[in-house]
């Protein structure tokens, strides 16, 4: 197999073909706006802004736990952090739509009714009290990225190059690119891919330093923020459909930053301002499936691409290796898409 893109669409496909005992080589070239080398890697199976659970949670989420950390064995080193999430409710409407929803048997499982006790939450604006999701986590996108590229270029699986259009050449056979052949190749170029059925976001997040915090969770309220350990956090996102290209923003930081006044006292170090572009679908819904024979594509994992990728490396590999069938929500047919 062939695989253009090392994003995280192409990262974790990649191992998913390895596993299968598939030899698979890898074309990619850093670009910036690249929104897997950006992500905050957040894991969350609630959407919190309609309280429901985001899609098929309970099923992605196991699958994306086991597939982690695996890898960490494979790489011996550590990207999945599981850590509870506190939403903080703003006003006593959310307080109690969040109490209310505990009794609906599916979303149950998933959410939880505060107080917890956790370092660093009583620095913090808790509003009219908190909810807990208790199955959240934190991944080291770009801890994962930075061993997965070091380890594919040295055993000689990742060439570092600009694939066009111009380079891909199919035959009856199979496909070439820039000289390596392959009975497949996968488009994983994320948000530079030339396909109809992407809406790219650009999202904009701040990496800061905040003496003392000292939490040990996620904590929501109109914001993320992430903590990665040393004082250090993620604080994200905004989301912006226009001008996805313009990279960090005076504006975005402005918004985060107020944002962050309203949830935090004390003093709060800039560290890294940083954006990204998200490679979104239209319709929300991964991308995936043949282009033709010997051609396919896996994109549009947008916001929760951390959550979705492995089941749906694992979904694709199961569809081009043993012909199953794709599900209809995830299938490229649904947008007659073309490269």
């Amino acid at each position: 197999m062939i695989i253009i893109g090392q994003g995280l669409a192409g990262a974790v496909l990649s191992e998913t073909l390895a596993q299968r005992g598939l030899r698979v080589m890898m074309f990619d070239q850093p670009q910036d706006g690249r929104a897997s080398w950006m992500a905050a890697g957040l894991v969350n199976p609630v959407v919190l802004r309609r309280l429901v659970l985001s899609w098929r949670a309970p099923e992605m989420l196991a699958v994306a736990a086991a597939f982690y950390r695996d890898l960490e064995l494979r790489y011996d080193t550590t990207f999945w952090h599981p850590m509870p999430l506190v939403k903080i409710h703003p006003n006593g409407k959310e307080a109690g739509e969040w109490r209310n929803r505990m009794k609906d048997p599916e979303i149950a499982p998933f959410i939880q009714e505060g107080p917890v006790d956790m370092p660093g939450l009583d620095r913090l604006e808790k509003g009219f009290g908190h909810g807990v999701v208790p199955r959240a986590a934190r991944l080291d996108v770009r801890a994962l990225l930075t061993a997965h590229r070091s380890r594919w270029i040295a055993s000689g699986d990742l060439e570092e190059a600009v694939v066009g259009k111009e380079a891909v050449h199919l035959g009856s056979d199979g496909g070439e690119v820039l000289g390596r052949t392959a009975p497949m190749i996968i488009h994983c170029e994320g948000p530079f891919a030339d396909l109809e059925s992407l809406s790219p976001v650009r999202g904009e997040g701040l990496t800061v330093r905040i003496p003392g915090l000292g939490l040990k969770c996620i904590v929501h309220r109109s914001v993320f923020l992430l903590p990665l350990g040393e004082d250090r956090y993620r604080l994200g996102a905004t989301y912006a459909w226009q001008d996805v290209w313009s990279g960090p923003t005076e504006a975005g930081r402005v918004q985060l930053m107020e944002r962050l006044d309203s949830l935090v006292d004390g003093e709060v170090e800039v560290l890294e301002h940083w954006a990204g572009v998200r490679p979104a679908s239209r319709d929300r819904r991964p991308i995936m499936g043949r282009l033709d024979r010997h051609e396919a594509v896996f994109n549009g994992l947008g916001s929760r691409g951390v959550l979705l990728a492995p089941w749906c490396a694992q979904h694709l590999a199961a569809h081009l290796l043993d012909g199953s069938d794709l599900d209809a929500e995830v299938d490229l047919a649904r947008f007659a898409v073309r490269p």
